[in-house]
């Protein structure tokens, strides 16, 4: 399992990467990392707000009839952290930027611009605000 702290830092440090990745002009990287950072962000709030005390699962084993919870999807991690109609209410226009992220895009190669990594990035920054 992975405490909300350790999911916190994890959260904090993909946004730094984030934003080091940008200004190094790797803007597949940067976008990655974004929506990766929205997605800790997100499984800290659900433990939160499930209040599981030993954390967010973690391994194959502890999904164990968890399997709602092993996902990607924002919009699925969105809707089991309980905050959708917060950030859909404050936030609406950088969710809809976020949730063009899927996992697959670690597997692009220079198919973001400077423009679409830094405008995530802004997205991410305002959406962990209220999450």
């Amino acid at each position: 399992m992975i405490s909300s702290k350790e999911l916190q830092n994890l959260c904090r440090d993909r946004v730094k990467e984030a934003e080091a990745l940008t200004k190094a002009r790797l803007y597949d990287g940067a976008y990655y990392l974004c929506g990766y950072a929205v997605e800790i962000g997100l499984k800290k709030r659900i433990n939160q707000t499930l209040r599981w005390k030993d954390g967010y699962p973690k391994t194959d084993g502890e999904f164990r009839n968890l399997t709602s919870f092993k996902t990607h999807d924002l919009d699925v991690l969105l809707h089991l952290s309980g905050f959708e109609d917060k950030i859909k209410k404050t936030c609406f226009s950088e969710w809809s930027i976020v949730t063009a992220w899927k996992p697959e895009i670690r597997y692009a190669s220079r198919s973001k611009t400077a423009s679409m990594a830094k405008g995530m990035l802004t997205a991410v920054k305002k959406v962990l605000q209220h999450i």
